[in-house]
């Protein structure tokens, strides 16, 4: 192996996170429960972007460590709460989510990020909108 290839395959390992463009994205979310009047719109943040990944073609060549498939997930978070309205009293109108604080490109935690890309999910009202800015 010539050392120049050598060279750029260690220099792309190390700094290859830098190529990243992971980062904070505004984000709509609309929330309805069949018992309210109203679905709520609520403005957040979420992470969102590209990361480096490694191409397993090489796989004779490099460590597993260095074919990993990073996703822009969340750095720091923390949970909002609204209040959807227009519901009876014996529905709990509450509805909490996560706002990003900071991103990073990582492998995806299950405990708290949806790892699967839906193409058929919907995210729109079917009742009348109510805004909620955070």
């Amino acid at each position: 192996m010539s050392p120049f290839l050598v060279m750029s395959l260690v220099f792309g390992l190390t700094f290859g996170q830098a190529a990243s463009l992971c980062a904070l994205s505004e984000y709509t979310i609309h929330v309805e429960k069949r018992e309210c009047a109203y679905c709520l719109a609520i403005n957040t943040t979420i992470c969102a972007g590209f990361c480096m990944t490694r191409d397993s073609n090489g796989k004779k060549l490099l460590l597993k460590s260095a074919l990993s498939q990073n996703v822009c997930t969340y750095k720091e978070m923390l949970y909002q709460t609204a209040m959807i309205p227009g519901c009876p009293r014996h529905t709990i109108p509450y509805y909490s989510y996560p706002v990003a604080v900071s991103c990073k490109c990582g492998k995806c935690n299950t405990d708290y990020s949806d790892c699967v890309n839906e193409k058929l999910r919907t995210n729109y009202c079917t009742k009348p909108q109510k805004l909620c800015k955070v």
